[in-house]
């Protein structure tokens, strides 16, 4: 059989992989079989972080020697995926654990601004709401950007305490989602306003080593660690004046190369002083910490070896770096090829805590447990994307990716053509068309998206110009 063929019957065939993996040889194995200790969970997201970001992912520009650290003491996942290419798009995958596009409010690219209508149910499962079932401690430290008050947040949806911002970004020192006297912070303890003093990456960080202090070993605890780190504005922790001045948060006009190493090694730093309070506190054996990224990088991240950023579904726009540590559990030192998307943390870590989704919510994403064991070798993964109100879309399955921008249609093999530049559609064409086909069956089991969606397809055509046949060249 040729080579093409080999893989075209790989494509075809296992295309429905994704269920098959899922259940047959993903969730089979849960670590409560083996042990009568629920471990602790540390779930640290960054906001913005490019997949190269990290030293241990490549970046020679500034150190990062914390999470390189952490990376050593366990696993290191080279093929881990956003759900979305933008925030709390992803936010509704991970909490979740299924695709965004089936509730309304993972339609928005992001939500802004207060709704009553635009966020999490309150009466869907969660991560931390079937984490609190099986006896969980939860807690949510920073970002939140799942809706607003009075009808959505997160002592509504599974944690039982909440210190952080509710919506996107906000300014590192005033905590304002703006400038102006009449922006208040977006800066909460439960549901009540409060007023901090000092720069927001290191006042996250503040709160956790206090959480963490104050643990009970009676009782397992799970803590999404939430920084707005290193989304825009452009601050670094001496950065005070800069907040001072700036006219729009969104700061358009500002940063650097400079101002972003300040605030990822910053980001760095205070998630060892996390980690070393696990130490010291003797707990850091037998909790689970998990470090990603909500999506790509901003403008200043490095997302080599990748095309693209954040907002788009090329590589760079989805790749993110992602670290698992479990000293009782997981061996140190490895690096695992096993593609993974910010939905499969739900059925991973309630397997983990010797539990299981609730059944009415079946995931979308898998327990991937067994593979960061050692259990399982890495399997095949289908995964799907639209963004953009569709003029994005994008399916991976094994190695090959279709991709569509706009008017324009591309086939990769992302794994041997990291930077997607060959378009292998007219070498492969039964391969790209059971790719595309499949992407439009999924796609019309989600939700639509209707007119009154906020999307980024306004200005989308811009962006799409970029990625013509001949800007891929």
């Amino acid at each position: 059989m040729t080579p093409f063929n080999q893989q075209r019957r790989h494509v075809l065939g296992g295309l429905s992989a994704l269920s098959l993996v899922s259940y047959a040889g993903l969730s089979g194995t849960t670590a409560q079989a083996q042990t009568s200790e629920k471990p602790n969970i540390l779930f640290i997201l960054a906001d913005d972080l490019g997949y190269g970001d990290l030293g241990v992912y490549g970046q020679t520009d500034f150190q990062t020697p914390q999470l390189d650290q952490l990376a050593s003491q366990g696993l290191r996942l080279t093929q881990a995926y956003s759900n979305s290419a933008v925030c709390s798009a992803t936010r509704f995958g991970l909490i979740t654990g299924r695709y965004q596009y089936r509730l309304r409010g993972g339609l928005e690219e992001p939500i802004a601004g207060a709704s009553d209508t635009i966020g999490l149910p309150p009466t869907h499962p969660t991560l931390p709401s079937l984490l609190k079932k099986a006896g969980y401690a939860t807690a949510l430290i920073g970002k939140w950007h799942l809706g607003s008050l009075p009808t959505f947040g997160p002592l509504k949806s599974g944690y039982d305490t909440f210190f952080g911002n509710y919506g996107g970004a906000i300014d590192y020192f005033t905590h304002k989602p703006g400038v102006g006297a009449n922006v208040r912070e977006d800066l909460y303890e439960g549901e009540v306003p409060v007023h901090k003093v000092g720069y927001y990456t290191d006042l996250l960080a503040d709160r956790a080593v206090d959480y963490i202090g104050r643990q009970s070993s009676a009782q397992p605890f799970f803590l999404s660690l939430h920084f707005t780190a290193p989304h825009w504005p452009w601050e670094g922790p001496g950065d005070e004046a800069v907040s001072r001045e700036i006219g729009n948060i969104f700061h358009y006009d500002g940063g650097n190369l400079a101002t972003y190493a300040k605030m990822v090694t910053t980001l760095d730093s205070a998630i060892g002083r996390v980690l070393k309070t696990l130490q010291e506190r003797g707990l850091a054996d037998n909790t689970i910490v998990v470090f990603t990224s909500d999506n790509g990088g901003e403008r200043f991240s490095k997302t080599c070896p990748f095309s693209g950023q954040k907002t788009e579904l090329l590589e760079g726009g989805i790749r993110v770096p992602a670290l698992v540590r479990w000293p009782a559990r997981i061996k140190p030192g490895q690096t695992n090829s096993q593609v993974a998307v910010s939905m499969d943390w739900l059925p991973t870590l309630l397997a983990a805590a010797g539990t299981a989704p609730d059944p009415a919510y079946a995931p979308d994403g898998v327990n991937l447990l067994p593979v960061l064991l050692g259990a399982s070798t890495p399997g095949p993964r289908t995964l799907f994307w639209r963004y953009k109100a569709n003029t994005q879309r994008a399916v991976r399955s094994g190695d090959w990716k279709y991709l569509k921008v706009s008017s324009n249609e591309f086939l990769f093999n992302v794994v041997q053509d990291q930077r997607e530049r060959a378009n292998l559609a007219l070498k492969h064409p039964e391969v790209f068309a059971a790719l595309k086909q499949q992407w439009a069956a999924w796609d019309a089991t989600m939700l639509p998206i209707t007119k009154e969606v906020r999307t980024h397809a306004v200005g989308g055509k811009v962006q799409a110009d970029r990625y013509s046949a001949e800007a891929l060249d």
